[in-house]
């Protein structure tokens, strides 16, 4: 398929935005990576897709690096407000669902695309790590883990990082050979 394609399937998916991104334009950051080593989330050295286990910083802009064309696209949800926790996860769930579909279909048809997702690989409820990942062939490390800054991925695509009040936008890209 070409971006194009790919950019209308997406949308047919129900992402809010999508866009054609180039991956000599996603530049992994080191200080992004030392936030995943700050260990917020509590996944950092306990998946198989998180830093650790990803890959140095150094191995994941070379595998970024390899690629020469990508899809940015964003799942965008309108919140009651800031505190809207319901809203805030049910958008999650959602987004995870459309990206876990335009994911498989990546890997179904583009040999080596590099899916990389919002936050840590959601496919299993707890990863199996230490002992072998369960589904290697559909598991996606997340964009912070590659040392992406999401604003400026965002940016690289021309599509926006804030959409406004009371709203929260989850990123991701696909990037193909």
């Amino acid at each position: 398929m070409t971006i194009e394609e790919w950019v209308a399937y997406a949308k047919e998916l129900g992402f809010s935005e999508a866009a054609p991104v180039v991956p000599a334009d996603l530049k992994p950051n080191a200080e992004v990576r030392a936030m995943c080593a700050a260990d917020k989330c509590h996944a950092y050295g306990k998946n198989w897709t998180c830093p650790p286990e990803c890959g140095s910083l150094e191995e994941c802009a070379a595998r970024i690096g390899a690629k020469t064309r990508g899809i940015l696209v964003q799942s965008v949800a309108q919140l009651e407000d800031s505190f809207d926790i319901e809203g805030m996860m049910e958008a999650e769930q959602d987004h995870t669902a459309r990206f876990h579909t335009l994911a498989d279909r990546a890997h179904a048809e583009e040999k080596g695309a590099l899916c990389l997702g919002t936050g840590g690989c959601r496919i299993c409820g707890k990863c199996a790590y230490p002992e072998k990942c369960r589904f290697p062939e559909r598991a996606c490390s997340s964009m912070e883990g590659y040392g992406l800054l999401v604003n400026d991925a965002c940016a690289a695509a021309g599509i926006p990082y804030y959409h406004g009040p009371n709203t929260l936008a989850y990123t991701a890209c696909i990037l193909f050979d």
